[in-house]
Order: C-alpha cells, then sequence, then structure tokens
C-alpha cells in the first residue's frame, strides 16, 4: 500500500555540477525535492520506487544499485540507485537526477528500485501500473520525477505555448491536493504537445495512491527556464 510519495522535477540541471554558474537558479527546488524526501523517510516505508520518464533504452525496471552519469551533460559524475550490484545498463537522465537527490539526503530508510516510464503510456496503463507498485510491499513509497510543460515563455525549449500555464496551473493543484481524479483527467494529447514529461509519471501515482487516503502538500511551483517545475509531498 502507498504511504507517501515525493513528486520532483527531473531537469539535470537540479544537480549544481550540471547546471554550473546557474546552479543557484534551482536553490529552492533543491530544498523543495529535500523536504518532499524528508515526508518519505519519515513514512518509514518498507520499499522505495523511483520512477519517471525514460526513452526506449531506459524504460522498464532498473534493480537496486543500478549507476547513473551526467557525463552526456558535460560533467563526470556518476550516481547509483542505492547500493548494490550495478545493472548491465545505465539510468535514464530522470532516475539518474532522482538517484542524486537520494545519495544527497543520504537514503537509507528501506530498498530501493526504479522504474523508467515511457512518455506516451497511455492513462489506463498508467494507473494499472501504479496499482501494481503499491501492492508490492505493505508500506510502498514513490519518488515520483517528471517535469511540467515545456512551453511557458517565448525562450522555453518548445517555445510557447497559450495553454501550458493553465495545464500547469491545474497539474499543481492535482498534486498539491493529493487529487488522483484530476491526475487521472490530464489530457494525454495536450500534455505530449506541451512535452509535458511528468505526465505518465503523475498518473501512475495517481494509480497507486487509490484508496491510500493519502493529504498533499505542494512545496514549489515555478517555471525558471519557460518549463513548468513542481514539487509535491503526499504522506
Amino acid at each position: 500500500m502507498l504511504v507517501a510519495a515525493a513528486v520532483c522535477p527531473c531537469p539535470p540541471l537540479l544537480v549544481p555540477e550540471v547546471a554550473g554558474g546557474a546552479a543557484p537558479e534551482m536553490d529552492a527546488a533543491r530544498a523543495a525535492c529535500y523536504d518532499a524526501l524528508g515526508v518519505l523517510a519519515a513514512a518509514r516505508p518498507d520499499q522505495l520506487f523511483v520512477l519517471g520518464p525514460a526513452e526506449p533504452s531506459g524504460r522498464g525496471p532498473h534493480p537496486q544499485g543500478t549507476r547513473g552519469s551526467f557525463a552526456g551533460f558535460g560533467v563526470p559524475l556518476e550516481v547509483s540507485l542505492g547500493k548494490g550490484e550495478p545493472a548491465r545498463r545505465e539510468l535514464p537522465p530522470s532516475l539518474a537526477v532522482g538517484a542524486w537527490l537520494l545519495e544527497r539526503t543520504e537514503w537509507t530508510c528501506c530498498p530501493v528500485e526504479g522504474l523508467g516510464i515511457g512518455e506516451p503510456l497511455t492513462r489506463a496503463r498508467c494507473e494499472e501500473t501504479g496499482r501494481g507498485l503499491a501492492a508490492r510491499a505493505d508500506r510502498v513509497a514513490l519518488l515520483v520525477m517528471g517535469d511540467g510543460s515545456n512551453c511557458r515563455t517565448l525562450k522555453a525549449p518548445g517555445y510557447f505555448d497559450e495553454r501550458a500555464a493553465a495545464f500547469d496551473a491545474e497539474a499543481a493543484r492535482a498534486l498539491g491536493s493529493a487529487d488522483t481524479a484530476a491526475l487521472l483527467a490530464l489530457d494525454e494529447e495536450l500534455a505530449y504537445d506541451l512535452k509535458a514529461a511528468g505526465r505518465s509519471s503523475w498518473q501512475t501515482l495517481a494509480g497507486a495512491a487509490q484508496g491510500a487516503d493519502l493529504a498533499g502538500r505542494l512545496l514549489y511551483d515555478e517555471a525558471p527556464y519557460g518549463v513548468g517545475y513542481l514539487v509535491a509531498s503526499w504522506s
């Protein structure tokens, strides 16, 4: 059963070594992520799953000990998803950011596994996947990585789309109130148009949380680079 969740953005810029001189711009987002992870630890879970968007090569399960790297972003920094034997493939970037957050907060509460999710995964499949994760242990926690729209400003990576702010606002409201029905109602096609990489992860969370009666708190809601970054905690 799901007992807690932390929702965090997954840009590699969250990692100061990657952001370089721009690192202070993400200080508030990092602090919010650390607070959300503190809620996870306080829930004393038996199992933690880190899930986030992934390209085909990174989709599926990633066992404890799987390594990730930020070398592709120009930084010779490696991370590990908990302690264990390295797997044959690397973590996708979203899970590497999740692993970095866990290392920074010295996560030792319980075993941890990763799950790379395809951004085009349908709402129904996300919901089913979430229910399966919640049934894996008596006390399950989720670290849910994913970004909002990529189109909030003219300088955003996805350019400006007038629908982006409203989409992010609804996602923020749903995450902040642990509204699983509202998360499942997010439009898949619109999320794809807006390049909202968190949609599939958030809807997987919604599936896992059904019947758990968790309360939510929105800890961060900004778009510093024209991309919607949201942090929330559920417990």
